[in-house]
């Protein structure tokens, strides 16, 4: 199971055991839009192949707002 937490500056991460983060600039880049307007599924994208999504998206801006 992934673990995303997020907040204005980044996503960290738990994937496998492994914790790391995902900076916003490294988001904007891979998905080219602005971090706010990523979705919770874009992110679990870049961290896996081919995640369980599971719900609806959830825009970055919504979910730390």
């Amino acid at each position: 199971m992934t673990t995303l937490s997020f907040d204005d500056e980044g996503v960290d991460v738990v994937y496998e055991g492994t914790e790391f983060r995902l900076e916003k600039d490294l988001i904007e880049d891979a998905t080219q839009k602005s971090y706010f307007d990523v979705t919770d599924h874009e992110v679990l994208r870049i961290v896996e192949k081919n995640p369980s999504l599971g719900g609806q998206a959830r825009r970055i801006g919504d979910i730390i707002r």
